[in-house]
């Protein structure tokens, strides 16, 4: 079936690549420990893919605009304590084990990544056909939180905020990826992770596990 809207992301694809999707793909972080160049293919679609230079030092400084948002798990006399993901990405992007971060935290550091380029606006909470016309009918991506490959969402585990020592509970399985495109039975998503490039999901699935993740969703527009 043909997708009504499609966004072409190229450009946005940089700057959400260089932000949460780094720490999707390990091998990239890793690199930017050494700060070392190479360069990845990010597949669109079946015919489609863009050649990414993750050269850190030149495109997005590591001690700058990477550790800024970055706070580890500890565990402190036998209980964990992580930041708040409504502030920080949470635990180390060389960990696969790690959790990740929420609309508010990342809007921060898109705003940084970003420069004059673009503007973002949490729509955590938003419906989904109002992100579709407010933003894909307008050619403009939207950065959304679902469920890894549409998983179940599984409630936990629970650390203790290490700002306020209040008991926090993630919804594991959580995901983040570009909202782009949807006709009559799916969403379509630029999927970063296992390289899922442009994928579709079906309606009801993906409106399940976005309420799942508390319909989490930042609004993109071009300057």
């Amino acid at each position: 079936m043909k997708v009504k809207k499609r966004v072409r992301t190229f450009g946005m694809m940089m700057v959400i690549f260089l932000t949460y999707i780094i720490f999707q793909r390990p091998d990239i972080a890793s690199a930017a420990d050494g700060n070392a160049a190479a360069t990845t293919e990010i597949w669109l679609d079946s015919t489609h893919s863009i050649i990414v230079d993750y050269s850190i030092d030149v495109t997005y400084n590591y001690d700058e605009g990477y550790t800024g948002w970055i706070e580890d798990m500890e565990m402190r006399d036998g209980k964990l304590y992580g930041p708040d993901p409504n502030e920080y990405f949470c635990g180390s992007p060389y960990d696969e084990d790690s959790f990740g971060i929420y609309a508010k935290g990342l809007l921060k550091a898109l705003e940084k990544a970003a420069g004059k380029d673009f503007q973002f606006t949490d729509e955590s909470g938003t419906p989904i056909q109002e992100l579709l016309e407010k933003y894909i009918d307008q050619g403009m991506p939207v950065v959304f939180w679902a469920c890894i490959n549409m998983r179940k969402e599984i409630p936990g585990p629970e650390w203790k905020l290490l700002d306020s020592g209040e008991s926090f509970c993630w919804i594991s399985n959580e995901h983040c990826m570009l909202l782009v495109g949807y006709d009559e039975k799916k969403y379509y998503f630029n999927d970063p992770y296992d390289n899922n490039g442009v994928i579709g999901y079906e309606r009801e699935l993906v409106e399940k596990r976005h309420a799942a993740q508390h319909s989490m969703a930042i609004g993109t527009v071009r300057i």
